[in-house]
Parts: C-alpha cells; sequence; structure tokens
C-alpha cells in the first residue's frame, strides 16, 4: 500500500499520528513493513508505504478507509497493489 499525503498537511498528520500507529497495531492481517515517504531531504514526511499480508484486496480497502490519516485528510492518494515476493536477503 503506497500513500501520498495532501501537500501541507503535515500538521494534520502530526495531529493524528498516536491515533495512525495504535490503529495499525490493532490490523486484522499481518504488516511486516511500514513507515513514512520522505522527500530528498530523507526529513519532510510526504506519505506512508506498507508491504502488508492479507487475505484480499477487499480487507484492505476496508481497514484504509478507517485509517485516522485517511479519515483526517492526510492522505490525496492511496494505491494497494499485489506483490509477489522473489527474494528476501533478511
Amino acid at each position: 500500500m503506497y500513500c501520498l499525503d495532501v501537500p501541507g498537511s503535515a500538521e494534520i498528520r502530526a495531529k493524528h499520528v498516536e491515533a495512525h500507529k495504535a490503529y495499525l497495531s490493532a490490523a486484522p492481517f499481518k504488516i511486516l513493513v511500514s513507515g513514512p515517504l520522505l522527500e530528498d531531504d530523507n526529513e519532510t514526511i510526504n506519505g506512508s508505504c506498507f508491504l502488508i499480508e492479507a487475505v484480499d484486496k477487499a480487507q484492505l480497502v476496508n481497514f484504509n478507509q478507517n485509517d485516522p490519516f485517511m479519515k483526517a485528510g492526510v492522505w490525496q492518494q492511496v494505491e494497494i497493489r499485489h506483490f509477489a515476493k522473489w527474494r528476501d536477503n533478511r
């Protein structure tokens, strides 16, 4: 899941970040990796990225619609795509 922020939404993001983290902690699926996307300055947050193991896309769409960031208007665009792991170098 790849989410891009509404430009200028940093204040709204900061206000809802703890609720967002709590919501993710209660996810009904396994979040393998998650974190903010950054501008080239490596400091300014401009979105979020998740690698999720879920039953189906509908489950993710429903979960995303209730995320505090989505409800508060932090994300401008959300893409949910299938991913096939070919290699894992951990």
